[in-house]
């Protein structure tokens, strides 16, 4: 290893850190370096500005309001997506999507949506898919299978 300021370390450059209320001993007992009397030197007595702060950060969120439906939304894929992943031919379903990593769980289902082009005709089971979505897999010469 070559020898360069960043490699040289003394043994004195690291000082010991004095651990706090360890004895008389120590050098650090007794108060624990809190001194006498006041309210720095009880438990839990220091710091409550950081707390009032926190408090005031927290009023300014607006409050959660409604209700959060539990039920899985299915993920979208478009036609784009389709086009430049999907062979022609080839049925869809979520597992495919997945594989092909157009999907992140499937879990929750796939709905296929109409952005883009579809020139390919494509077999589709177990996927959801939007009005026009349905339609423009039709006119390609593909089915749709729910």
């Amino acid at each position: 290893m070559a020898l360069t300021p960043t490699t040289i370390s003394s043994k004195r450059a690291k000082k010991n850190v004095k651990r706090l209320g360890r004895g008389d001993g120590s050098g650090k007992g007794t108060y624990s370096a809190r001194g006498l009397k006041g309210q720095r030197s009880r438990s839990g007595g220091k710091g409550g500005l950081k707390r009032r702060a926190f408090k005031a950060q927290l009023q300014k969120v607006p409050k959660l309001r409604g209700f959060k439906s539990p039920a899985l939304k299915p993920e979208t894929v478009t036609f784009a997506q389709l086009e430049r992943y999907a062979e022609e031919g080839v049925q869809i379903t979520p597992f495919y999507l997945k594989e092909k990593g157009l999907i992140g769980s499937t879990k929750k289902g796939a709905k296929i949506v109409a952005s883009g082009e579809l020139k390919k005709k494509l077999e589709f089971k177990g996927c959801l898919a939007t009005k026009k979505a349905a339609e423009t897999i039709e006119k390609a010469g593909g089915k749709l299978v729910y």
